[in-house]
């Protein structure tokens, strides 16, 4: 093995310990029971919750795609990252604070599906079945995504197989994961989020540098296509809208909301927030920049790029150490892993709430709870490596669409569940099957505008959510509103808020 490989992987397996070192740490801190091991006793400090809500959402998509939509559009990509501050801040301050008391007051609720059956007093546990039936698998497949950029990240970057990459990758994070449970993936999630951050921050700075400053860079990016640096670009009103779209997915994410529901005290959340919202915007900008400044780097060396996603491993190659290649490679891994640990954590709580304790075994003990959920990570885990086997599986082409998926299902009956006393169980199920199935049919459906696939003309998160928004309201108000029980909760829940 070379010096420069030998760097790379000290860096990697040093990070490999930290993380491991974690979930021991974890395993010992937290309590035995579901709410130790599914929110890590709902004890989060600000700090941990925003880095680890940051660093869960993000993923490889932070260091890959958008640095290469950066590369290959131009600065058009700025809407998403606009629109995607934009929802980010408003599920910091809509959604937050609400459901860290309302999940408390309504039953201490773990998982999400198990806030809506609170939240509606659904005794048929239909909201909570079709909940947790649309997170176990989307989630396992979103998992199996996920893993496949670690496998991908290996073969590229270290010269192993694919296989190996897959492996190792997985086994890293079912290790702190099963051992330390939410607390374990929460703080992972907050030491990632610092390695991205630094890293986002180096790799522009050197760039911008090595090739001269702002001005250079984008004289010569203006060089290659002056449409590059037009903002408006091949943009119609639309395609605006889509690309902003996507931050209306934040309310409906489970495995970011969560983390509302796990921070230490509503008095907490502003705080939270202006750490999450500083990180996220830093973080942006960076990603940014890394494929603003690829593209003048490519063009002055002449080199060959077959795929724009892989700028920020160009970066890392050609402009720094061994040692730091390996800590910057340990970022992009760490946007993976953050992604893949959250997933199960939230997959495999699904399974013991909302499916084993409900249909199995309805007098379980906690201990008992916590083994089944410590199971299910390996079990979800396994299933997700095996749809992983292949790096070309056409299962990979539904994770594209998981994002709209959630926001569609899950974003209107988060918000409203949260903000109107008078929606009831009615309108949450209709809300979420008529978000989810806008969605598949906008995406899958065989309808065109203008010759232009539904999705590829408008994001499908945007008429699922606004359809699932007028079920929500019509249905509620058709079926004769909340019970008064109901009501109640909902008035301690508003209390509570401004304690």
């Amino acid at each position: 093995m070379n010096d420069v490989s030998s760097g790379v992987l000290i860096s990697l397996a040093a990070y490999f310990v930290i993380m491991i070192g974690i979930g021991v740490y974890a395993y010992f801190k937290q309590a035995n029971d579901t709410e130790g091991y599914m929110l890590g006793g709902r004890n989060l400090g600000p700090a941990v919750t925003a880095l680890s809500a940051g660093a869960s959402d993000m993923s490889g998509w932070l260091l890959l795609g958008l640095p290469g939509y950066m590369y290959a559009s131009g600065v058009v990509s700025i809407w998403i990252a606009l629109g995607l501050t934009i929802g980010a801040l408003l599920n910091y301050i809509i959604v937050a604070p609400r459901l860290r008391v309302y999940t408390e007051v309504a039953g201490n609720a773990i998982t999400l599906p198990d806030y809506f059956a609170n939240r509606f007093e659904d005794k048929s546990h239909m909201l909570r079945v079709i909940s947790a039936i649309v997170i176990i698998l989307f989630f396992t497949v979103y998992t199996a995504a996920s893993l496949v950029g670690g496998g991908k990240l290996f073969e590229s970057s270290l010269n192993l197989s694919y296989a190996t990459g897959l492996w190792v990758t997985a086994g890293v994070v079912v290790a702190y994961t099963l051992f330390g449970g939410f607390l374990a993936v929460s703080m992972t999630d907050f030491v990632q989020g610092v390695i991205m951050l630094f890293a986002l921050i180096i790799v522009p700075i050197v760039a911008f540098t090595d090739l001269g400053g702002v001005s250079a860079v984008t004289n010569s990016v203006g060089n290659i296509d002056p449409e590059l640096l037009n903002v408006f670009s091949g943009m119609t009103f639309i395609g605006i809208v889509s690309l902003m779209a996507w931050g209306l997915g934040y309310f409906g994410q489970p495995h970011i909301i969560v983390r509302f529901m796990a921070i230490r005290s509503v008095r907490d959340v502003p705080t939270a927030r202006n750490i999450g919202m500083s990180w996220m915007v830093v973080s942006l900008v960076g990603s940014l920049m890394t494929g603003f400044a690829g593209r003048a780097y490519v063009e002055r060396t002449a080199m060959t790029l077959d795929d724009p996603e892989t700028i920020f491993l160009v970066f890392t190659q050609f402009l720094f150490t061994p040692l730091v290649s390996g800590f910057l490679l340990a970022a992009i891994l760490a946007a993976i892993m953050s992604t893949i640990s959250s997933q199960l954590l939230v997959v495999s709580s699904s399974l013991t709430k909302d499916v084993y304790k409900l249909f199995f075994d309805k007098e379980a003990p906690e201990s008992r709870q916590v083994l089944v959920g410590r199971l299910s990570v390996i079990a979800v885990a396994v299933v997700a490596i095996l749809l992983a086997s292949d790096p070309e599986s056409s299962v990979l082409d539904l994770v594209s669409n998981a994002w709209a998926g959630f926001g569609a299902a899950f974003g209107p009956l988060v918000i409203f569940s949260l903000v109107w006393r008078g929606m009831n169980r009615n309108g949450a199920v209709a809300g979420m099957v008529v978000g989810a199935l806008t969605v598949i049919l906008w995406v899958y459906g065989p309808f065109e505008i203008n010759g232009m696939a539904l999705n590829d003309w408008l994001y499908a998160i945007v008429p699922g959510f606004i359809l699932s928004t007028i079920a929500i309201f019509v249905v509620s108000k058709m079926t004769g509103g909340p019970r008064p029980s109901v009501s109640a909760k909902f008035k301690e829940m508003e209390l509570n808020l401004h304690k």
